[in-house]
């Protein structure tokens, strides 16, 4: 081996080392896989965050801290509260059909779950593919909250079977929980005057008196526990009678210039920020009308715009095109990215109205179908959807309106309106194909029907119609007035011949109702819990049936008296 040869191995050993003393370096210095990302995912927050349990109602207390919606994390979290976990959606701004959804009232007539279940098949059909739930006192409230639940309100178990139900026949299930006004319900309890906004009546939360915002929280808390799934959740924030009146309230308007709109903005925001917390991902909506008269920039200085979408609502025959395209523009200069509008099927044509016109409902939604052709020319809102209203009671105190049942040939006419653009031939054939019945827009009526609760529908039919007008023909025929007065009756003075003229058509007609009766009781419980039939019975039927049952009582006494003297009620004994 030359000198040469020996020189080179040396230097090609000594590359050699120099290689594997870097490569060493390089593999002791490397920071791990692993830490990196866990080092990245702290930085960033989103992923760290979201694995973690954090209990509800500890992040709400800070109302002062918005929830931003770009800086949501995109993983699903989990949330705790009462050792009870749900999953939140996560967030999804992908464009979507405008929803049709049928709004159930339940603070009256709450229809039974196994009615439900024979309605929601039609009500898809139809064409809804949305269901706008009303709980009120019909929500199965716990703890403190319990006193607010009706006796007849629905059991956790119902409300997982009205969920399947729902997503059985495709319709989205979106919560109603009032958290301002048309807090009736709540506020006439003794126990909650203390938060009431005028002290004499039980309408409106007072939102500057303490306790207030954790009642509300505790409310939405519960009904969402119970509704882990909703993509949707509506908190009312209509009619807000009062706002401004407690002393609370005032001290409050004193301080910031009298800006009611502030006052109202200010609640309605805190709410809506703490339901993004509770469910992260969660689309708002509210009613409108408490925003008609505050300007753009007053609502969009609040941040709402961020956090929910107006639903605007009007029920009339003769609406106002024009004043609602007002209304659109406003929300879309306020920076709202959609709106939902509100029409009626049912409850919003007579505080006590028995019988639903067809008609007045119609109209009110071929107004609303020119609102939605419309909605192309308004380029920053998008229109969501629309809720077909179905009101039971205007307020929680006030008597019932049309039974559900004797609304479904309404509702039918409306949602068929709204997917054909108008109430043409095609659409009358399809609604009585599905209702297999006539109907006949002049006389409010769909004849011959055969849809869930039809037997109903034709019963209070025959109730409106007959019962008070069968009572008035008699009591005006001839020998009635002539012979068995108020005052006749009164002193048992009759002539049993002329009584006679008349008796047994008196009988036949009240056994013929006592009869008609019987049946109808039946049909309602079949679809109403006992509290809507005796309220329903007591308010139509009762006075006129009581009527007929004295009369025949009367006469069956006084004619067994042949004729005697009359009784003085004022003679001296």
């Amino acid at each position: 081996c030359t000198e040469t040869d020996m020189n080179t191995q040396k230097f090609m050993r000594l590359i050699v080392g120099c290689l594997v003393i870097v490569a060493m370096v390089k593999i002791f210095f490397r920071p791990s896989k692993d830490t990196s990302v866990k080092t990245h995912q702290i930085i960033q927050g989103g992923n760290f965050w979201a694995k973690q349990r954090i209990p509800q109602l500890n992040l709400v207390h800070n109302e002062e801290d918005p929830v931003n919606p770009e800086v949501q994390p995109e993983e699903k979290e989990t949330i705790q509260s009462n050792q009870e976990e749900f999953e939140p959606a996560v967030p999804d701004d992908t464009p979507m059909d405008p929803l049709k959804i049928v709004h159930l009232d339940l603070k009256g007539a709450a229809p039974k779950v196994k009615y439900l279940e024979q309605i929601f098949p039609l009500l898809s059909t139809l064409g809804a593919n949305g269901i706008l739930l009303e709980y009120e006192d019909m929500f199965p409230y716990e703890g403190e909250l319990s006193i607010l639940k009706s006796s007849f309100a629905y059991s956790p178990e119902d409300i997982e079977e009205m969920k399947s139900l729902a997503k059985r026949h495709k319709l989205e299930l979106i919560p109603l929980v009032q958290v301002f006004g048309h807090l009736e319900f709540v506020l006439k309890h003794e126990k909650y005057f203390k938060l009431r906004e005028v002290q004499t009546f039980p309408n409106s939360l007072n939102p500057q008196a303490q306790g207030s915002m954790d009642l509300v929280q505790d409310m939405l808390t519960q009904v969402m526990k119970k509704h882990p799934e909703a993509k949707w959740f509506h908190i009312g924030a209509d009619e807000v009678r009062g706002l401004g009146e407690s002393e609370d309230s005032k001290r409050w308007l004193e301080t910031n210039n009298g800006d009611m709109g502030k006052l109202f903005l200010n609640h309605v925001t805190a709410v809506g920020r703490f339901m993004t917390k509770l469910k992260r991902g969660i689309k708002l909506i509210l009613w409108d009308d408490m925003f008609r008269k505050l300007n753009s920039d007053t609502i969009k200085e609040s941040g709402l715009q961020e956090l929910a979408s107006p639903m605007i609502w009007k029920y009339i025959p003769n609406m106002d095109v024009k004043e609602i395209g007002n209304y659109i523009s406003k929300y879309e200069q306020a920076g709202f990215k959609g709106v939902w509008f509100a029409s009626a099927f049912k409850g919003a044509s007579g505080i006590d109205q028995k019988w639903t016109p067809i008609n007045h409902h119609l109209k009110n939604h071929l107004q609303w179908q020119k609102v939605i052709t419309s909605m192309p020319q308004y380029k920053s809102v998008r229109f969501q959807g629309i809720a077909l209203t179905g009101w039971q009671r205007y307020e929680h105190h006030t008597v019932l309106c049309e039974l559900l049942p004797v609304a479904i040939p309404s509702l039918a006419v409306c949602l068929q309106t709204l997917k054909y653009g108008s109430f043409d031939t095609e659409a009358q054939k399809e609604v009585q194909r599905l209702l297999e019945c006539q109907i006949e827009l002049s006389k409010n009526e769909c004849k011959g029907a055969s849809f869930p609760g039809s037997d109903v529908y034709e019963m209070v039919k025959k109730i409106n119609d007959d019962l008070e007008s069968s009572v008035k023909k008699i009591m005006q025929s001839y020998h009635v007035k002539g012979s068995f007065s108020p005052y006749h009756r009164k002193r048992s003075f009759a002539n049993p011949r002329n009584l006679a003229f008349f008796k047994d058509e008196l009988k036949k007609l009240m056994d013929e109702w006592d009869s008609f009766l019987l049946t109808f009781r039946q049909n309602m419980e079949a679809v109403f819990y006992p509290d809507t039939l005796e309220e329903w019975l007591e308010e139509n039927v009762n006075g006129h049936i009581e009527r007929l049952h004295g009369m025949v009582v009367d006469v069956e006494r006084i004619i067994k008296l042949n004729g005697q003297p009359k009784v003085d009620p004022l003679r001296k004994r």
